[in-house]
């Protein structure tokens, strides 16, 4: 007889996940990156250095840097959104987490109560509408376009919760490298977009998460070097361009919000060995590393537009990002994507639909496709098998399979 632990459980207590059955024969979901750029003997050398140097360290937590996180990685980064972000930080102004996710969680725990408001671009990162509507905060979507938020939305969205007597807790945004849209908004609407956070005493969380993935490697500078008041808070990670998996990511802000982030934290501090080995690998090989990294990404989203363009032709919309490893595709009028996506996922093909990343009307009409992980021939059979399993579902598009529209 199993025990029940029904009764015992909190009220919105999730249900039990599923267990791991392996990746799909054709993975567009997630957001993994590519295995051949993963630099695994520089890292395995870099960790043996460290380990030589520090490892004895490891008898105590902290590596004897305190609870932000192993010294010489904060000096790293701080060096790294200087060079990259125009950020003009310390490593005292940096904390270590467990990733961007629990960075995000951080500044949702010290900020955000039920019932309290935020605002989000329209089409935004699944996770955090998740993370959201599990705390019971309200979301004000703003809408894009083809450069990102607009900011006549934004101040229009501003200005009506100010007449209702609502100040948001935030407006969080990913502008350098958006996902899903892989759009980098423009610096004159960076200008204004802080100009309108002054105005109306919102704080800024800006996540970037995609944001050194960059084709043409130079990127505007981010909000919080754009910012004079202290009132961004910036997150990052490494899991975009050294390995998902290694779960390093960390949160820049002035003292009075990054001192009380650091004692919410309280775990004792995030895991030592991956911050050691990316501290002695960062300072030598990061800059060649994304550079590669680049290049690579760049080649499999043109194999893989190359691939939509074949098998969809016009039957779908799409605009090539300047960056990421996503690409946003609209499907035409009576295709619904999360239809599509349960069908496909049954037979070995999987996608997000455009509900998990988007709160706009037309949200079911789009996919979201990574392809920074399926090699190119994995790409190119995957959107075929993709398509053609949207004609027998839809009838669309109307010549399917490996034939050139």
């Amino acid at each position: 007889m199993t025990f029940d632990y029904a009764p015992l459980l909190p009220q919105g207590t999730p249900a039990a996940g599923q267990r791991w059955a392996g990746f799909p024969t054709y993975n567009f979901v997630g957001g993994h990156i590519d295995n051949e750029t993963v630099p695994v003997d520089d890292l395995r050398a870099a960790m043996d250095r460290a380990l030589a140097r520090d490892g004895a360290d490891l008898a105590t937590y902290y590596l004897q840097s305190g609870p932000q996180g192993y010294k010489p990685l904060r000096a790293f980064v701080a060096d790294k959104l200087k060079r990259y972000a125009g950020i003009d930080t310390t490593a005292d102004d940096i904390l270590l987490t467990s990733g961007s996710l629990q960075a995000m969680d951080l500044v949702n725990k010290l900020l955000l109560a039920p019932g309290d408001t935020v605002i989000v671009e329209e089409s935004n990162y699944g996770g955090a509408f998740t993370k959201l509507n599990k705390l019971g905060v309200n979301m004000v979507p703003v809408p894009l376009d083809e450069h990102g938020m607009r900011m006549d939305a934004l101040e229009q969205a501003l200005d009506d919760l100010a007449a209702r007597g609502i100040r948001p807790k935030y407006i969080f945004a990913i502008i350098t490298v958006h996902n899903p849209t892989g759009t980098i908004l423009p610096l004159d609407r960076r200008h204004k977009m802080i100009e309108l956070a002054k105005k109306h005493g919102v704080p800024i969380f800006e996540d970037e998460c995609y944001s050194d993935i960059v084709w043409s490697n130079e990127r505007p500078p981010a909000l919080r070097a754009l910012d004079d008041s202290g009132m961004v808070i910036h997150i990052g990670t490494f899991s975009k361009t050294v390995g998902p998996a290694l779960r390093v990511g960390y949160i820049n802000a002035d003292w009075d919000v990054l001192g009380r982030l650091v004692a919410l934290k309280g775990d004792a501090g995030s895991p030592a060995l991956e911050q050691m080995m990316l501290a002695e690998y960062g300072p030598a090989h990061f800059d060649d590393h994304v550079k590669r990294c680049n290049a690579v990404l760049e080649g499999k989203l043109d194999a893989l537009i190359e691939a939509v363009d074949q098998h969809f032709g016009t039957s779908v919309e799409y605009r090539k990002p300047p960056g990421g490893i996503f690409l946003w595709v609209k499907l035409p009028e009576g295709v619904t994507t999360s239809r599509l996506a349960k069908v496909a996922g049954e037979q070995g093909v999987a996608v997000n639909p455009g509900p998990e990343w988007s709160l706009q009307g037309d949200a079911d009409r789009w996919i979201r496709l990574c392809f920074a992980n399926p090699p190119i021939p994995v790409i190119r059979d995957g959107i075929a098998r993709l398509a053609q399993i949207c004609h027998d579902e839809f009838g669309v598009p109307e010549i399917s399979g490996n034939v050139r529209r």
